[in-house]
């Protein structure tokens, strides 16, 4: 199943109209044994088949963020997740006007999955904490292909509920 290509041009000019601090990375072609493990060890992925497994990374944008910078910023507007590649980040919420740690993120985990489920304004920064390489995911191509958006939202649920749980044993 393709992609509509007006959903693609419409994306790109977004992501060139925006100043983002990131650099794109080159293009990384992945084989068989490299999206198994992928599919095995980031949790959103879980439950695709190797096609769809395949299709989704393929609309993925690869990029870089150097230590200190943000990848975005609590209340900025978001339409896209991500999935750490390399590095490490750490989720901030502002309280009382000071950053608040929340979490440190590894490679294989996500971020920035709420921008997915109806909340375009970004709930926290995340800044990375290391040199970071990672993969950003529009909602708008995510939706383009049922079997992934199935996947995905199953396990975005997944994720929060399993945060959810978390944060109330604190």
């Amino acid at each position: 199943m393709g992609i509509d290509p007006a959903i693609v041009q419409n994306i790109a000019e977004r992501v060139r109209a925006e100043v983002l601090p990131a650099r794109a990375a080159p293009a990384i072609k992945l084989d068989p044994a490299i999206i198994q493990k992928i599919a095995q060890k980031v949790p959103i992925f879980a439950g695709m088949s190797q096609p769809c497994l395949l299709d989704t990374l393929a609309t993925g944008e690869h990029f870089t963020i150097q230590t200190g910078e943000a990848v975005f910023r609590e209340g900025d507007m978001g339409n896209s997740f991500y999935v750490l590649i390399a590095g490490e980040v750490v989720v901030e919420k502002l309280r009382q006007g000071k950053p608040v740690e929340l979490v440190r993120l590894g490679p294989g985990e996500c971020f920035g999955e709420m921008a997915l489920v109806g909340n375009d304004v970004r709930s926290a920064t995340v800044r990375a904490t290391a040199p970071v390489v990672a993969m950003r995911f529009y909602r708008e191509l995510i939706d383009g292909n049922p079997e992934s958006a199935s996947a995905i939202y199953r396990n975005i649920a997944r994720i929060l509920a399993a945060r959810l749980g978390e944060s109330s044993m604190v």
